[in-house]
């Protein structure tokens, strides 16, 4: 049968990421961030992300509002609740998985980091209370909602009026039509975009690169190791093995056919950028009907973040270690959970778990200082936290169609 042909092939997404390294590296070695080339290459990676950008939020609203609008109602609740269920459990396994691996490997004994700082808007920020959480849920005004991105209130209201819109029956199928058709031009768009992927994919790590460098890596190699470890177990061993297990699809199959959506995570670091790619990618490659990705996808982009979770509770006990605090068994319970709530909570942005950060350490009385500990290799991290985000979204969506049922 004749491969789908609206992906770029994924050998060509491969070269964007070697390109993208290799020209990173000598533009780290032309200057850095003080080339010239650095900001035409910084513009073209700008430019992709505002493109993915761009057909996000129309996307989230078009696609949660069909879901619902268009689900038996009997589907609905069951739909939610298991979604609920699966994303809340990974994320607290992760964060369990990243405490494991610290308390192991101890990365933090020992460090010795000079001259690191945390950025003032970091340490300035008041983490939002478990009421601001719940309060936030609602927007006041929608429109503001969609004007500024904010995922979840944009998720909760596409969710009302698509609930709305299923119990109107065919009084709506005008409104129904429309929403469809909204949905149908962002996909097409969305393809446009795609096919610029290796493109964007080696503009977006020649900058990151280029700008990092690797000697910033050597006085925090075992950190890093224990980030990577922990994302590399969570993400080749603990998803996919729920996916076989709960989806019926073997790891290799389900690894191949998500992997032209965790190379866009790897590239943007950014759930909510690489959105558009992973809901076409389950549908196209996993065969995942589209009232299942269309519901589950936007939710999990926004809330559920297993490698953020990994990542602070590793980050957390790495601060702790370095400043010769000894976290016991309770403030590490303390620590698991904070890293759940917290990654649940972080934005689908780029370095989004280093503002969660905050609620985080200060569970715990750890000083905020510590973060510019760990800033150095945050955007690398956090561009291999992301992959494992966007695999756990696609993994949800593979378990919904085998538990709840395809249509």
């Amino acid at each position: 049968m004749e491969r789908d042909r609206e992906f770029v092939s994924l050998r060509w997404v491969v070269a964007g990421i070697l390109i993208g390294i290799v020209g990173g590296l000598l533009l780290n070695r032309a200057g850095g961030a003080e080339s010239p080339l650095f900001g035409v290459v910084g513009l073209g990676a700008d430019l992709f992300i505002r493109l993915l950008r761009m057909v996000i939020v129309p996307l989230v609203v078009a696609s949660l509002i069909s879901a619902a609008a268009g689900l038996d109602t009997r589907y609905l609740g069951r739909l939610g609740v298991i979604t609920l269920i699966y994303y809340t459990t990974t994320t607290v396994l992760a964060a369990a998985l990243g405490l494991v691996i610290v308390n192991l490997v101890d990365p933090g004994v020992g460090a010795v980091l000079q001259g690191a700082q945390t950025p003032k808007e970091i340490l300035e920020r008041e983490p939002p209370t478990f009421a601001d959480l719940l309060r936030n849920l609602i927007p006041a005004n929608p429109i503001d909602a969609l004007a500024r991105a904010d995922m979840l209130q944009i998720i909760s209201f596409s969710l009302i009026v698509g609930v709305a819109l299923n119990l109107m029956g065919d009084r709506a199928q005008a409104l129904k039509g429309f929403v469809n058709e909204l949905l149908d031009l962002s996909m097409v768009i969305v393809r446009w975009v795609l096919y610029l992927l290796p493109v964007g994919v080696a503009l977006l790590l020649a900058r990151a690169i280029g700008q990092a460098g690797w000697e910033v890596f050597a006085p925090l190699a075992k950190y890093m190791g224990a980030v990577l470890g922990g994302l590399a177990v969570h993400g080749l061993i603990v998803l996919p093995l729920l996916v076989w297990l709960l989806g019926g699809v073997p790891p290799w199959r389900f690894l191949a056919g998500i992997s032209n959506a965790m190379l866009t995570a790897l590239s943007t670091s950014s759930s909510a950028a690489t959105l558009p790619v992973t809901m076409r990618t389950v549908e196209r490659e996993l065969k995942v009907p589209g009232y299942i990705s269309r519901f589950c996808i936007p939710i999990g982009a926004t809330v559920n973040m297993d490698g953020t979770a990994l990542y602070e509770a590793v980050a957390a006990l790495f601060i702790a270690q370095a400043y010769g605090v000894q976290l016991e068994f309770t403030q590490q319970i303390v620590v698991l959970f904070t890293a759940t709530l917290a990654a649940i909570g972080a934005a689908g942005i780029p370095s989004a778990g280093l503002f969660t950060m905050v609620i985080v350490l200060q569970a715990v009385g750890l000083p905020l200082e510590g973060i510019g500990l760990i800033l150095a290799v945050d955007r690398i991290l956090d561009m291999f936290r992301t992959m494992v985000n966007v695999e756990g979204d696609a993994g949800g969506a593979v378990i919904l169609a085998n538990v709840v049922g395809r249509k």
